[in-house]
């Protein structure tokens, strides 16, 4: 069978809507599979409680896919021997775009143009992994390799063995507009849910990171090509969002040495910003903290 290449226009056809839907539902009743407790469907409505909040004790890899589409299914299940494998250190959960159209926004949000596309939710805020379906024994390794990192900044929970077999606590309501807002792709929305969350509760560090985030997507999205090749707060912006960080945080470093006055205070601000979208124990921001020190002075 010819390997299919779909772009997210293709993988949202209306047409096919009533069908995916079903399949969701066969899904859903299905036996569970290799990945047994640890993998899991989650839906529009059910993103926020599903996904984010389970994200801010253990990881949770998602898989944007179409249902039945030969790559997607091969991605899926490689992934689910792997899940099985962590026993409980990660979570696989499956979005099928055809059917869930709202969670979209983040797809928006990490540039994505085609699938199958893997992120992983790591305390409320996800990150890019894969836009491609590698052979098996590549996608061992970078999973390995991307959890090796997570351990080693601390951001690898244990989650309860009551959740993994699928009850888990209720969103934060404090949360729940603004992820919603995100998931439909309402970024104005979701930033301004963000600083309602803030001015309740100034100490909310999840809150502060989502807005950051919000705010860098909301940036990139006025951006044109143009843009982003001459400036390089812009080309800064664009590679973090796509999962670059330290080559983000090294461009406006050099950038800090290179200028003087207001522009290189407009550079520091902006590197300050970047900061947010991360925890502030995370070992790249320490080091950038660091070489943005040494540039100043």
């Amino acid at each position: 069978m010819q390997k299919r290449d779909f772009s997210l226009h293709g993988a949202v056809d209306l047409g096919a809507r009533a069908a995916a839907a079903k399949r969701q539902q066969e899904r859903a009743e299905r036996p569970a599979g290799a990945g047994g407790q640890y993998v899991f469907d989650v839906t529009d409505a059910t993103f926020g409680s599903d996904v984010v909040e389970r994200s801010m004790r253990v990881p949770v890899m998602v898989a944007f896919i179409v249902d039945k589409e030969p790559s997607c299914d091969a991605l899926v299940g490689d992934l689910e021997k792997l899940v099985a494998e962590g026993a409980g250190s990660w979570l696989l959960a499956r979005v099928d775009i055809e059917v869930n159209q709202q969670l979209q926004g983040y797809l928006q949000q990490m540039r994505v143009q085609r699938l199958p596309f893997v992120g992983v939710v790591v305390q409320g805020q996800m990150m890019p992994f894969l836009n491609s379906v590698p052979p098996e024994a590549e996608l061992r390794a970078a999973v390995g390799e991307l959890f090796a990192a997570l351990k080693e900044q601390g951001l690898m929970g244990d989650l309860p063995p009551e959740e993994a077999e699928g009850g888990q606590p209720p969103l934060d309501p404090a949360h729940a507009a603004a992820e919603e807002a995100l998931g439909r792709g309402d970024f104005e929305i979701a930033a301004e849910a963000f600083r309602e969350v803030l001015a309740a509760d100034p100490r909310d560090e999840v809150a502060k990171r989502r807005l950051a985030l919000t705010e860098l997507t909301i940036r990139v999205k006025g951006y044109d090509q143009e843009r982003v090749g001459t400036d390089p707060l812009a080309a800064a912006d664009v590679q973090l969002l796509q999962g670059d960080v330290e080559g983000a945080f090294d461009r406006l470093i050099a950038q800090v040495r290179a200028t003087s006055g207001d522009d290189r205070n407009a550079v520091r601000l902006h590197l300050l910003l970047l900061f947010e979208t991360l925890p502030a124990d995370d070992p790249r921001v320490a080091k950038a903290r660091r070489a943005l020190q040494a540039a100043l002075f």
